[in-house]
């Protein structure tokens, strides 16, 4: 076994646990703190496949914006903790059970004996001015651009949806109506009132 080797088993191992303690912990900021944990480990595993800017990616999407939003709304909101407790036991079985089912069906798929799978070749050495973000760069905008540019589309329909279906209309809202804004004249604005002057006795 050689060092490399050692790191992935380390890196897969402490991935594996964060995981686990992520849909196990009853605590959402500490679950939070696991899965951060956890995308840690996953962007290491990306540094030892080579990839370096899935990795950085990974940290500066997930950690850096999506985690910290994500943590400073859990503290932000009351969560009853006590309430969420209730009931975990019941969901353990069938939690387990789909656990052993996925687990079986990722050591069928990857077993070489079915499903005809040869094990994969060692990845060929680069020199130091190998650049895989200029590679996935090269990929996306000549061989992929169309179904990169089909899932910029769908992307943007489904935050289109998104939005649509969050607005609804309620009484307590206040609307601007833009064109009744640039209609509006100074007399709709302006009022003078002419009084008499007062002299106090």
């Amino acid at each position: 076994m050689n060092f490399e080797q050692l790191l992935f088993f380390v890196f897969s191992g402490t991935l594996v646990f964060a995981a686990t303690m992520v849909i196990t912990i009853r605590n959402p900021v500490k679950a939070a703190l696991f899965l951060v944990l956890a995308f840690f480990n996953a962007a290491a595993l990306w540094l030892l496949l080579e990839a370096e800017f899935l990795a950085i990616t990974l940290v500066l999407v997930y950690v850096g914006a999506v985690m910290v939003l994500f943590l400073f709304v859990v503290m932000m909101l009351d969560i009853n903790l006590v309430k969420l407790r209730e009931g975990f036991g019941e969901y353990l079985p069938i939690g387990g059970l789909v656990g052993v089912l996925l687990l079986m069906e990722m050591a069928i798929i990857l077993s070489n004996d079915l499903f005809g799978l040869e094990r994969m070749p060692e990845p060929a050495g680069h020199d130091a001015a190998y650049s895989n973000t200029r590679e996935l760069g090269r990929l996306l905008y000549t061989f992929y651009v169309y179904p990169f540019e089909i899932a910029a589309l769908i992307l943007v329909v489904a935050i289109i949806a998104a939005i649509s279906l969050t607005m609804r209309k309620r009484k307590t809202t206040k609307h601007q109506d833009p064109g009744e804004q640039i209609r509006v004249q100074a007399k709709d604005r302006l009022r003078i009132i002419k009084m008499p002057s007062e002299r106090r006795p």
